[in-house]
């Protein structure tokens, strides 16, 4: 693949990562006044919706962004319908699980898929990424346990935990499915697709099991409008654009520094101290980073026989 898209996708995948870290500020506060379904659904449908123009915009200056045929239209819809219950689920369990669970625990788990996406990539696609990439995700391992865990708590798994962990697997699917339809449909009508299926599915649930009023979503609208806006239709656009041109494992690693920067979010945005095991989880999880976007200069060139 070419570096220089290797590496613009990799400052997609970046920036992203910024956006979903400030992020979770926005959803605790949200969370003030709303209930997590109807939240996530809401937060989920403005992306979408928000996401109807930028698609029109983009189709009309760049026709070749269009369906060219019947079947790449059904693709789009396939990638958009699974890509959009992947996420629904992940954020459905996340939720669910941070009721019963700690914040730190929740958040080191979910990012177990830093190690799950390679394993599930190499079983299912035999994509082997190489050593250097493995040794980065056990480095981005160990950085988010120092990040996420405190001294001295004990990692026993409760029920909570458990559906946390299928969040993480649920977000392995996600990832996976952005991998395989991203380079065949457009990236935008993707992104669209799968907050439309998300957030009418958060949404419809919600109805059911939570009690909605205009006055929680009017006290919740600013962080509606940062998790559904910049979060959402942003930062996801962001992740399928970005993985495009970057290996999904690679990928898993950028994106999992969204536990570095809610850290730094948390200190720059609410005064929040960082412990010195904290900064030192940080510096793994860069230096893990660093290393997965060197491994392409690492590998030695097999020899060739004559």
């Amino acid at each position: 693949m070419d570096q220089k898209a290797s590496l613009r996708g990799s400052l997609y995948l970046l920036l992203g990562s910024v956006i979903w870290g400030f992020a979770f500020a926005a959803q605790r506060a949200g969370m003030d006044s709303m209930q997590p379904l109807s939240f996530n659904g809401i937060r989920n449908l403005m992306a979408g919706l928000c996401l109807i123009p930028v698609c029109a915009f983009a189709e009309k200056r760049s026709p070749s962004l269009r369906p060219a045929s019947a079947g790449q239209k059904a693709l789009q819809r396939r990638g958009g319908l699974l890509c959009g219950v992947f996420l629904f689920l992940a954020s459905s369990l996340q939720q669910a699980g941070l009721v019963e669970t700690t914040a730190g625990k929740a958040g080191f788990i979910t990012a177990l898929y830093v190690v799950l996406v390679p394993v599930f990539a190499w079983l299912i696609f035999r994509k082997n990424p190489g050593k250097w990439i493995w040794l980065s995700v056990l480095a981005a391992l160990a950085g988010l346990f120092l990040l996420c865990v405190p001294a001295g708590e004990s990692f026993s798994l409760s029920r909570g935990d458990l559906l946390v962990l299928g969040c993480a697997f649920c977000f392995v699917g996600q990832i996976l499915c952005i991998d395989y339809f991203s380079p065949r449909v457009s990236p935008v009508r993707l992104s669209r697709d799968q907050f439309l299926v998300c957030g009418l599915l958060g949404t419809v649930c919600s109805l059911f099991t939570e009690t909605i009023t205009w006055e929680g979503i009017r006290q919740a609208l600013p962080a509606l409008l940062y998790a559904g806006i910049l979060s959402g239709a942003v930062g996801y656009t962001l992740q399928i654009l970005g993985q495009r041109l970057v290996d999904p494992a690679v990928a898993s690693l950028l994106m999992c520094m969204e536990s570095v920067f809610s850290v730094l979010g948390g200190a720059l945005v609410l005064g929040e101290a960082l412990s010195s095991r904290e900064l030192f989880g940080c510096l793994i999880m860069f230096t893990a980073v660093i290393l997965a976007q060197l491994s392409p200069l690492l590998k030695r060139k097999a020899p060739v026989h004559a």
